[in-house]
């Protein structure tokens, strides 16, 4: 049943149990799930079984197409709408919804990129305080180009580390 098609179009692999209590919590292509009905307007939304824990779920659970009954390609054009810095009258207009229906849209967009960078935080080893880009990046663009590390160097601090973050593109969320 991995192979039939549904509303987000993702293989049973590229989904995991939601249910925290589950030992295969959060662990994708666990081989623990089946599709027990579809549902929704034309069957399109897959309801799945976990074999460890016994737990039901939709496969829109804890997505952001979870309690819309917004087709998938709407709810994609409102977020690249948001995402253009459109307001949100004019993603209603464009995608044409609600404008209420926007705004639920971008509140739980919003919560999700929020916990999203707050995960990404709590990876790094120590709490920063505060960092000024500018002045980090005049520390990296100030370096020696092409020197390499040496054995006896000591590891790089976390200030080095965001540097080369900072470096090659990546950008974190910074917080007090």
């Amino acid at each position: 049943m991995d192979g039939e098609a549904s509303d987000t179009g993702l293989p049973l692999s590229a989904l995991a149990c939601p249910n925290p209590d589950c030992d295969d919590f959060n662990h994708f292509g666990a081989g623990n799930l089946s599709v027990v009905e579809h549902m929704g307007k034309n069957k399109a939304i897959r309801r799945l079984y976990c074999h460890t824990c016994g737990h039901r779920f939709s496969e829109r659970r804890g997505s952001l197409l979870q309690y819309t009954k917004l087709p998938l390609d709407t709810v994609v054009r409102i977020v690249k709408c948001l995402g253009h810095g459109c307001s949100l009258d004019a993603t209603a207009d464009i995608c044409e919804v609600d404008a209420r229906s926007v705004s639920r849209l971008l509140e739980r967009a919003g919560i999700r990129a929020e916990n999203f960078h707050r995960q990404q935080l709590d990876r790094l080893r120590q709490p920063l305080e505060a960092v000024e880009l500018d002045e980090l990046h005049g520390r990296v663009v100030g370096g020696k180009k092409g020197a390499t590390r040496r054995a006896h160097d000591s590891p790089p601090t976390l200030l080095q580390r965001v540097a080369q973050w900072v470096e090659s593109g990546f950008m974190r969320l910074w917080l007090l």
